[in-house]
């Protein structure tokens, strides 16, 4: 699937789009890369279990991802939750992984690197029970001129039908290979747009 070129409307979650516009006004004051102390979103101290953040070494499709922050509740989602959260850190994004899951995501990292802007997926995939699950997930890029030295990512599992349960949902073997529905690069103009249906965040079953 090709990666399109969007706007924020394409962010579904509300949470997501408010780390964005914190991304955008932090980029309003330095082209082409915000620093990452500009990046000042509120309330943010609610969304860290949602969140990673990596250092970026390297660049184009030698680049590796050094995981700074791992958030709690994304671990659980990918089924490292019984590391520690020392442990979840100062690792390599592709050796956390692994070459499968690895494969799946890395498009969305180089895609990030390559435009210096913003990158988005939903996935969908399916939980224990059977319950179809939309796995959103937003990378944020940062650095000092052209180089993109670090990336902040927000992820969103996010359901229609309710509770479902996050535990493996992402994991070596989830229930369902994810399948990606949405690809793009935030690289258009902000186009104030109201969701046609609205979505609860990250309702979930922690077993």
């Amino acid at each position: 699937m090709e990666f399109e070129s969007a706007d924020p409307s394409v962010v579904r979650s509300i949470k997501q789009r408010e780390l964005l516009n914190a991304w955008l006004r932090a980029a309003s004051k330095q082209q082409p890369l915000p620093l990452i102390d500009d990046f000042c979103p509120d309330r943010v101290g609610d969304e860290q279990s949602d969140m990673m953040g990596y250092d970026v070494e390297g660049d184009g499709d030698g680049a590796r991802f050094l995981i700074t922050q791992a958030g709690a509740r994304l671990s659980a989602t990918y089924g490292s939750d019984h590391l520690s959260p020392a442990e979840r850190i100062n690792r390599y994004l592709d050796d956390a992984l692994g070459p499968e899951r690895y494969a799946r995501v890395i498009a969305l990292y180089r895609a990030c690197l390559k435009h210096r802007r913003p990158a988005y997926s939903i996935s969908t995939v399916q939980d224990a029970d059977d319950k179809d699950v939309s796995y959103e997930r937003l990378l944020m890029p940062f650095g000092r001129g052209d180089a993109v030295e670090q990336i902040v990512g927000s992820y969103k599992s996010i359901s229609i039908e309710g509770g479902f349960k996050i535990n493996n949902l992402m994991g070596l073997r989830p229930k369902a290979v994810p399948v990606i529905l949405v690809r793009a690069i935030i690289d258009r103009d902000f186009v104030p747009h109201q969701p046609s249906r609205q979505l609860s965040d990250a309702v979930v079953e922690l077993d």
